[in-house]
């Protein structure tokens, strides 16, 4: 299954179509207000800005599950990112990335191993980001501490470039 086939929302709530980045490389994160590697945003937006012309886009799903550090509204994370990050970037709904209220997104993109050092399963913390094909199946996973400018993770991005 493609994970365009998985329904979600967006951070207000409307309903949101991942159908709509059929064609692109995407790479999803699960992202937080209140965590040490919220600085990160700043490299996913030079990410977004530097590639999106050329078929790529950044999808943030904020997460609450580690150590309550995404505890914030829609519109309060949504404010949070743009002042602060100048976040351009799609934010979807905050969802649940372990556990029983895992969401179906996240069920898909956990099968996938990460390649620097095999983990597959739930997500580590906040920061863990997921590369998809443009084809829309999953094929890189990356740490939470493998920033947005590392090497690897570029490449692994131009590697699925459409355009």
């Amino acid at each position: 299954m493609a994970v365009y086939d998985v329904n979600l929302n967006a951070l207000d709530g409307s309903a949101a179509d991942l159908g709509e980045y059929e064609g692109q490389a995407v790479l999803i994160v699960n992202v937080a207000s209140r965590c040490g590697l919220t600085p990160q945003y700043e490299g996913l937006q030079r990410l977004y800005d530097t590639y999106s012309a050329r078929g790529f886009t950044v999808l943030g799903f904020p997460c609450n599950q580690f150590a309550e550090q995404e505890p914030g509204t829609a519109d309060e994370i949504s404010e949070f990112c743009t002042v602060n990050y100048g976040v351009t970037f799609p934010l979807l709904e905050k969802v649940e990335v372990n556990g029983d209220g895992r969401h179906a997104l996240y069920a898909r993109l956990t099968t996938t191993a990460d390649g620097a050092d095999g983990h597959t399963g739930d997500v580590r913390w906040n920061f863990e980001k997921f590369l998809v094909s443009p084809a829309g199946e999953v094929v890189a996973r990356f740490s939470p501490t493998v920033t947005p400018e590392d090497p690897v993770l570029v490449a692994a991005i131009e590697a699925q470039l459409p355009n």
